[in-house]
């Protein structure tokens, strides 16, 4: 299965030779599950992007420093990208700016969170009921690092994870869109970096050691866990049948 990475932005030039790009994460966390997925990367916040969505079986959309409810130019294309990729039905995962930008396609409400930045390890609920999911899981841990937020559900979605700090935090678009607000790519390592590179700057002194505070509490984000629900979500949803709801 080929996934098109569509990278909405990258990591800080001051971690990417550490870390790697957001893309480079995200093939490094689907690499780990053994799926033998290949990929290409379109750099749509530079512009570049696919001839037409029959390139690839499916498609990522990366996190961002972007914000989704803004109107540049590459931001409305990958809108109609997006709805292009619903209406074949061609299987779809949103990340952090891609859960967002996803959601706004759709109609929901987007901004900045009146209760602030949610950083470092979060914990959500997860509701039972959804196949990609293995059954008796409730709950996941994810590191996180936003001010955005969806603030409304789209019609045509599913809440799968929440949390009371973040109630639309995963959603399910029918059988073939998968997004969420945290970032299962990032390790802890990668997180505590950035949180420490962001400290004071865009992110509140304050804000930032809370979530080096929660990264430093003994537990770990469920990267493998959450890795499996995305494969078995691309490997497991196909097209059935033409949308034209938008």
């Amino acid at each position: 299965m080929k996934l098109g990475i569509l990278a909405a932005g990258t990591s800080p030039p001051e971690l990417i030779d550490k870390h790697g790009s957001y893309a480079q994460m995200m093939m490094q966390l689907l690499d780990k599950t053994a799926s033998g997925y290949s990929f290409e990367v379109f750099e749509v916040h530079e512009g570049v992007f696919p001839a037409d969505i029959s390139v690839c079986d499916g498609w990522l959309i990366s996190g961002s420093k972007f914000n989704a409810y803004d109107r540049e130019p590459w931001m409305l294309r990958l809108r109609e990208l997006i709805k292009a990729i619903y209406r074949a039905r061609q299987p779809l995962l949103g990340i952090c700016f891609g859960h967002q930008i996803i959601a706004a396609t759709f109609g929901a409400k987007l901004n900045k969170f009146a209760g602030g930045w949610g950083v470092g390890l979060h914990q959500y609920t997860i509701k039972a009921g959804f196949d990609f999911i293995p059954a008796g899981t409730q709950s996941v841990r994810l590191n996180a690092i936003h001010q955005d937020q969806v603030l409304s559900k789209p019609a045509n979605a599913e809440v799968f994870a929440s949390s009371p700090f973040c109630p639309f935090a995963g959603l399910v678009y029918g059988e073939t869109i998968l997004s969420m607000q945290a970032h299962p790519e990032f390790s802890g390592q990668f997180e505590a970096d950035l949180l420490r590179l962001r400290a004071g700057t865009s992110v509140p002194a304050g804000v930032a050691q809370q979530g080096l505070d929660s990264l430093a509490g003994g537990k770990a984000a469920q990267q493998r866990e959450v890795a499996q629900w995305i494969a078995s979500f691309l490997n497991g949803h196909r097209v059935v049948r033409p949308c034209n709801a938008f």
